[in-house]
């Protein structure tokens, strides 16, 4: 008569058991990895007409590339997402800085293409340099100062 009486106890404890178990398995499988993003990032201050040393985002990889132009009456912000392909062309997407802030877009490899405005009134861009590399160029009559920041 007493293992009737345990029959039920002995349930639960198996019962117990098996949704650990199942529990256990589930979180062995549901691991989740961070990875701190690499960066760079580039401080200009460019003369009427000047334009930075080149930059080199890393290859077939996306990088946010934001920017932000800190003179008074110019002050802006741009951000694109921008691939790399090695030896052949930049290709870019993303939003200029506010005073029309338009969807930019594009891929190139010739020097001189726009790719983003960072300030409000347009005068200070990222421009492709070559099929690997970008510059910052001041087109406004007064110098210009800011910080572009890859993330990658």
């Amino acid at each position: 008569m007493q293992i009737f009486r345990r029959i039920p106890t002995l349930g639960r404890l198996l019962l117990a058991g098996l949704v650990a178990v199942v529990t256990l398995t589930i979180m062995a499988h549901a691991v989740q990895t961070v990875v701190t993003p690499n960066g760079m990032y580039v401080t200009y201050s460019l003369a009427a007409g000047a334009t930075s040393a080149p930059v080199t985002p890393v290859g077939n990889t996306p990088v946010l590339v934001m920017g932000v132009q800190n003179n008074q009456g110019y002050r802006g912000v741009g951000e694109v997402t921008l691939l790399r392909v090695p030896s052949n062309f930049l290709e870019w997407t993303g939003l200029e800085s506010p005073y029309s802030a338009t969807i930019t877009s594009g891929l190139s490899a010739t020097p001189g293409t726009h790719i983003l405005y960072l300030d409000y009134s347009h005068v200070v861009d990222i421009q492709v340099h070559s099929a690997d590399t970008f510059v910052i160029h001041n087109a406004n009559s007064i110098p210009m100062a800011g910080h572009v920041t890859l993330v990658w």
